[in-house]
């Protein structure tokens, strides 16, 4: 994994100061690559890349890049193809290999298939390779966004990086994007590719990029399909999960430097660390951070009963107030812009703390969008059971709902009331992609906050139900159409997150529920074998029952990565939050209501995430005011 930014003329001419604006780019995601920098400059002045390594496969200098093909042609490249070694096997007789490295067989997978290369890899990745007799740039994201690509063209140039803090130097002017805001508002992260900063846009997830002869193009080469298999019983799906997941982890581990994994305490961090414990040969060092204070937050128990499981060597790390204080606006710094929830700032901590020890770590991000992980789907259920009581219509698509299966699964929404009551205010059984906007809305608290005459609310529920109604999924069940909305637009978000507080650390964050052989068998598992009787990931726990400690499945508390900024905004951070509202020139974007925000941080709720999308909103915009004062000018 590693950092990657470069530059290519769209008319041909010769981009000015080309070695300038490049050493520019590099030293603005350094930290992505802490272990050398190398750069290339095409002899005509038309393009050049430039990339900062952090070697974790072949870490001689036959693995550094940009890299240069048997072909002529250059790559630079950021992740990680985890089949190269059957790639490289398969290629040997067509291309002369020099390195051992995985990105060498990027190179030779587009010698010997063009543009089709990604359909033929299994891993994370955002590259950019140059053809010079082509004069054409081929750009590539994974199949999930994993790894980020950002770009955009300015003026007579197009420019792409890992982060969009090495774009913005070179942009006219620094703007918000109004209708990505309305996004972000609404639900914490935007639907298309556009950020919120104007101008800049990221290559979305499966897609390839090509600019050539001035024109920059955008083409969908993958996508998951939800054709459900009702030729086979539960058990078959189970035993078919645990032989794929077994496979994706042990494609995971492969790196030439040790690799640990993160464990919160929940199914699938603990999943994976178990597994990977299994499967390599010395003791897995895992990392774990905790909320001792206040109360309900510490989850570290869960965590220690899968680490004694597994016979795993646990590094705890207590998160504090003034912890959030000193790092926060690092945090949104390496973001590059708001997006998600407020577990980027432990993820930070955690990913500190596993730098210190490890290169490499594996996580469990994906197997709630994947398996139905989060409460608001029981919410949903929960309605559609007693919508089904009272028709006396039980059928949703491929899936039974009946009030009696429900019963068993409402202590997990013991913390939930708060969103329960909001969810029930209006609308009940309304269409199904109404209620699902509602649960998901993160704006319906902050009517006073928001000048919301200033957005298009309209347009965001029509991107909306567009996505959620994806030609995907059909008419299958309910459950079905959330998990893919979520799975194709909230866990980018995530992975977001997971990229940038890793890297910030120059630290790499693997996923191994995210290999997509894995995701394309789980996509044709009926809902009521990932679902049945509402709950959450019941067909891994079904199928990995055996392995996790029954503390673990048998948990009705889990929240994900909560975080008590409700009680520090009260207390330990309530500076904090008078310094950044109260002072002159604070909210100077026209849609907010000072006051009405600072009131949103005396009367938060627990669990609320209204006071971090607006905390994280206002350290952004002053990030951004301080941006606008350091443009490249030559």
């Amino acid at each position: 994994m590693c950092g990657i930014a470069g530059i290519v003329s769209l008319d041909g001419s010769a981009v000015p100061h080309l070695e300038e604006r490049l050493a520019v780019m590099a030293a603005r995601i350094a930290h992505r690559g802490p272990d050398g920098e190398g750069r290339w400059i095409d002899p005509s002045g038309t393009a050049g890349f430039v990339h900062r390594r952090l070697a974790i496969i072949d870490l001689s200098e036959t693995g550094a890049q940009p890299m240069a093909g048997a072909d002529g042609c250059q790559l630079v490249h950021n992740g990680e193809i985890y089949n190269y070694p059957e790639l490289r096997e398969e290629l040997s007789g067509c291309w002369p290999f020099r390195s051992r490295s995985d990105t060498e067989t990027i190179l030779a997978a587009h010698d010997a298939w063009q543009d089709a290369a990604p359909l033929h890899f299994r891993g994370m990745w955002a590259y950019a390779h140059w053809n010079p007799a082509k004069r054409r740039l081929f750009a590539s994201r994974d199949r999930f966004g994993i790894k980020p690509f950002y770009y955009a063209r300015i003026g007579r140039h197009f420019y792409f990086a890992s982060e969009i803090k090495a774009i913005l130097p070179f942009l006219p002017q620094i703007d918000v994007n109004p209708a990505s805001l309305a996004e972000y508002l609404t639900f914490q992260f935007t639907l298309s590719g556009d950020t919120l900063v104007q101008g800049v846009r990221q290559l979305p997830v499966a897609h390839n990029l090509i600019v050539e002869n001035g024109d920059v193009r955008e083409e969908r080469y993958w996508d998951v399909q939800y054709t459900i298999d009702r030729g086979h019983k539960a058990n078959w799906f189970h035993e078919r999960l645990v032989g794929l997941t077994e496979e994706s982890v042990a494609l995971h581990l492969r790196a030439d430097t040790e690799v640990g994994s993160y464990l919160s305490g929940g199914i699938d961090s603990s999943l994976i660390a178990l597994l990977a414990a299994r499967q390599q040969p010395r003791r897995l060092q895992a990392f774990h951070g905790a909320f001792r204070a206040p109360p309900g937050f510490d989850e570290s128990a869960f965590a220690r009963a899968a680490a004694s499981a597994g016979q795993i060597d646990l590094h705890e790390l207590s998160i504090t107030a003034e912890d959030f204080r000193t790092h926060i606006f690092d945090v949104i710094r390496h973001l590059d812009e708001p997006i998600a929830g407020p577990g980027s700032f432990p993820q930070y901590m955690m990913a500190k703390l596993a730098a210190s020890k490890v290169k490499v770590v594996l996580g469990g991000q994906g197997g709630d969008e994947i398996f139905g992980g989060y409460a608001r789907y029981i919410i949903a259920y929960f309605e559609q059971c007693i919508k089904a009581a009272i028709d006396g219509t039980y059928k949703n698509g491929n899936f039974v709902v009946t009030i009696e299966s429900i019963v068993p699964q409402l202590p997990m929404l013991h913390e939930y009331k708060p969103l329960l009551k909001t969810f029930w205010a209006e609308g009940l059984f309304d269409e199904l992609d109404a209620r699902y906007f509602r649960l998901i809305n993160r704006s319906v608290d902050m009517q006073e906050e928001i000048e919301w005459g200033e957005f298009p609310s309209a347009e965001v529920f029509a991107s909306f139900s567009s996505a959620f109604h994806g030609r995907n999924v059909g008419k299958e069940a309910y459950f079905d159409k959330m998990t893919h909305f979520d799975f194709k637009h909230l866990l980018p978000a995530l992975l977001h997150v997971e990229d940038r507080m890793s890297m910030a650390h120059g630290l790499e964050s693997r996923v191994p529920l995210l290999d997509h052989p894995l995701v394309e068998f789980a996509a044709t598992a009926p809902a009521d074998v990932k679902f049945s009787g509402g709950r959450s990931k019941q067909m891994l726990k079904q199928a990995f029952g055996n392995m996790l400690p029954a503390e673990i499945t048998g948990r009705r508390d889990k929240m994900g990565f909560p975080v008590p900024l409700a009680a520090w905004f009260h207390t330990e951070l309530r500076e904090l939050v008078g310094d950044l509202f109260g002072s002159a020139g604070a909210g100077e974007l026209p849609y907010l209501n000072r006051t009405a925000v600072r009131r949103a941080f005396e009367d938060g709720q627990p669990f609320s995430r209204k006071s971090w999308g607006l905390l994280s909103l206002e350290i952004w915009r002053r990030q951004m005011q301080d941006e606008a004062r350091h443009r490249f000018i030559r």
